[in-house]
């Protein structure tokens, strides 16, 4: 089995405050203090088929703009999914499985690029997603319990899928089994490593009470199995995976501060640092009674991102 990841962007950073401060509030944590910030997914090749975890952000998906308020700031494009992907080795035809772990755009914005494979997801998400057809797997974590986990759907030899419920309400985690080794491809259960030894939820969860029994049946597992664990939104997630670094609670990693952020110019366009939902002034949000033609900075203090109901500040200019 070989395991690789799929970078997308670099040089990003997210605030102190915005990783550890679920449960204890952003303003116990110092705001002046930021963690790197990438974006990558992860593809499995077993040798015999070839599956993704998660597919990225739209190729369209315009670049963030960050200020002194961003609180997360996924960095500047490397590439787009699929090219990215083919610079691994891989056509889009030769993927058979797609395992989602959340219903998010920066975990599901390309799926649209592999018409012929099987997306495998919580119903939950398929849900929110509205997602049909013969190619959609509503997994139903069938194969019993799994280490911490009180269920799991095993997808092939060494691969299982789990509920990881909290950071989304149908949030799994996927793991892969290879040469003793647990990589636990996680999405956003935490979003940098230094909140997986801290102990600490993000501010971003739809179920508070299940993001911290998730966290904790994560804890417990790394304690137990020598886990690699692969996050999305670090760069810790691709430096553990190519260096096979194991957890060790009791020896977090000394945090690198975040290189010198090169800024863009800004489109008028901002864009939700939660789920990747852009607001276009040009088309307003008619649903919710903002006709088109109106300003970000002219939305209503109560309005909420269309998508996941995040506040106005979680948006960052694009």
């Amino acid at each position: 089995m070989k395991i690789q990841a799929v970078k997308l962007y670099e040089n990003g950073f997210m605030t102190r405050p915005f990783a550890l401060g679920g449960e204890d509030g952003p303003d116990k944590f110092d705001g002046s203090v930021r963690y790197r910030s990438t974006v990558q997914n992860f593809v499995i090749d077993t040798g015999s088929e070839v599956i993704l975890v998660d597919t990225g952000l739209p190729k369209e998906y315009p670049d963030m703009v960050p200020d002194e308020t961003s609180q997360i700031y996924l960095g500047s494009r490397i590439k787009d999914y699929v090219s990215a992907l083919k610079e691994l080795g891989y056509e889009p035809s030769q993927v058979t499985k797609i395992l989602v772990t959340h219903k998010h755009e920066d975990h599901t914005g390309e799926l649209r690029s592999f018409p012929n494979a099987k997306i495998y997801l919580s119903p939950e998400e398929a849900d929110a997603m509205k997602l049909d057809g013969p190619n959609v797997v509503r997994v139903k974590y069938q194969s019993g319990p799994y280490h911490t986990f009180d269920a799991s759907e095993k997808i092939v030899d060494g691969v299982y899928l789990l509920p990881a419920k909290g950071h989304t309400l149908g949030n799994s985690i996927i793991v892969a089994e290879s040469d003793g080794l647990f990589y636990m491809m996680h999405g956003d259960v935490t979003y940098t490593d230094e909140a997986l030894y801290e102990n600490k939820l993000s501010v971003v969860f739809e179920d508070q009470a299940a993001a911290r029994d998730t966290l904790n049946r994560v804890r417990a597992f790394v304690q137990k199995n020598p886990t690699v664990y692969c996050s999305t939104h670090t760069p810790l997630g691709y430096e553990n995976l190519e260096a096979k670094r194991v957890v060790d609670l009791n020896n977090p990693p000394t945090p690198i501060p975040p290189g010198e952020i090169v800024k863009k110019e800004a489109t008028g366009k901002y864009i939700c640092s939660v789920c990747g939902k852009v607001y276009d002034p040009a088309e307003g949000d008619p649903e919710h009674g903002i006709p088109a033609g109106t300003p970000f900075e002219a939305l209503p203090a109560d309005w909420k991102c269309p998508r996941c109901r995040q506040p106005k500040e979680k948006f960052n200019r694009a």
